[in-house]
Order: C-alpha cells, then structure tokens, then sequence
C-alpha cells in the first residue's frame, strides 16, 4: 500500500477578527479544493479547524460530512510552546498516511510551520518518507515583509520578543544593532493584546532613524501597514490595535 500525502494547508489571516475574508479572495480554488478531498487532519484547534472546514464546504463541498472527519488535535504543549527544537514525537500522528489516507495539517491562521506550530509533523513525515506538500495562500510574514519596503534579500524571523519590559528593551536594542549592522530586516510578532505594549517599546528604544514597519490585519479589508522612521512614528503615534495580529519590522 502506497503512503497518503501530508498538505500544508494554509488558513486565511482573519482568526479572532471581528469579520472574516471571503475565502476565494485569499486562497485559490486549487488550495480549496485539495482541502476540499482531505478527511484527516492534525490541527492546534479541532473546533477552529471544524470552523474552517465549514467555511471550506461552502466553496467547495467536503469529501465526507464533518462530523466523519478524523480530526487529532496537536498536545496543548507544542501549540502554547512550539515545537521548533524537535522534542516532540509527531510520528503517531502520522499512522493515517501509512494506511493510505491524505492527512492536512492545518494551524489557526496563515501557513502551518511557520510562526506557528507544525514543523515537527512535517519533519516526522519526512522521517516516515511521506511526501510533504506545502499549498499556496496567505502567509503573513513575507506579506508583511514584501510591503515594507525593508531589506527583502535578508532577514530573519525572530518569534515573540521578551515580556518583561527590561529583557524587551534589551532585546529591541540587539536586534536593532543586528539590523543596522548587516541590513538585515527583523521581523517578530506578539500576542495582540500585548501588541500596544511592544510598539511603545519599540518607539521608545529605537534609534530615530531606524525604520519600524507595523502590518496588521492583512489581506482583510481592514488591512494597514506603516512603514516610517522612528522619529516619524515619535512624530505621528498611532495606537495599536489590541485584536488584530500584527508583524513588526525593524531595518534601515
């Protein structure tokens, strides 16, 4: 028996946002579709993934009911802690590809395994020698990067900056040195209702001349980016929106 396929399936950028994109705006009916014919999924969220799935079948209508879907749930400690630096075992979840079945692998938003849990599916898939099939829609970071008008030949994602104000500062001060040193944009993200916080910090700390790019709620219609020198955003402060996901951008 041949083994399924694991799909990267992307999720549109709206999860936790007061209205939602129309799906065919943001993902291809190609990535709908393929979603569309998959009945086993690993997922941070069974009911976000459920919620998805219904949107799905809306377009596009599901190989089986939703309520046949076989849906496994990732362990509450890799989506709260990630599972970047290899611990965690994903190779049981995995036992539906080697019988055959095509498995998805979905997160809340944007593209699995990047800013988000699910690199340890794909490497046990790798391991088990399941073909690993990444599907084309929205991924927040390189959006945010490509509109920034900061350094898209080299840069860096560097997840969640510090919480405590001290190490954030610290932080902010390394990665700017890094960034103005080499040219290399850093691009991070927080936790949105920690958003406010972080851009005070960043205002604060930054040199005037570094510039600080903001992108929240991309490809909604609500969407905005602010790409300005620190001493302009000193100049002209806007307040972070504590409900949208955002990236922020450091470069020169």
């Amino acid at each position: 028996m041949s083994c399924g396929k694991l799909y990267l399936v992307p999720a549109p950028l709206d999860f936790g946002c007061d209205t939602q994109a129309p799906l065919q705006e943001v993902l291809p009916l190609g990535t709908l579709l393929t979603a569309a014919g998959i009945t086993h999924w690993i997922c941070e969220n069974a009911k976000s993934a459920r919620a998805y799935l219904r949107r799905i079948d809306a377009v596009a209508p599901l190989a089986a009911p939703l309520q046949a879907q076989h849906i496994q749930e990732l362990p509450r400690e890799v989506h709260k802690k990630g599972d970047h630096a290899g611990q965690f075992d994903a190779r049981p979840l995995l036992a539906a590809a080697l019988e055959g079945h095509d498995i998805g692998l979905l997160s809340e938003a944007g593209m699995p395994a990047v800013a988000d849990p699910g690199s340890s599916v794909a490497r046990a898939a790798h391991d088990l020698g399941i073909q690993v099939v990444p599907l084309v829609g929205p991924t927040s970071l390189l959006l945010a990067l490509a509109a920034s008008g900061l350094n898209g030949q080299n840069f860096a994602f560097v997840g969640y900056l510090p919480q405590d104000g001290a190490a954030r500062v610290q932080r902010i001060r390394e990665l700017e040195v890094l960034a103005l040193k080499t040219g290399q944009t850093q691009l991070f993200i927080e936790t949105p209702y920690r958003n406010a916080a972080l851009l005070h910090s960043l205002i604060q700390t930054l040199q005037h001349n570094t510039r600080l790019a903001v992108a929240r709620g991309l490809t909604l219609a609500d969407a905005s980016l602010r790409s300005e020198t620190v001493k302009a955003w000193r100049a002209r402060p806007s307040a972070a929106d504590e409900r949208a996901p955002a990236i922020f951008a450091i470069g020169r």
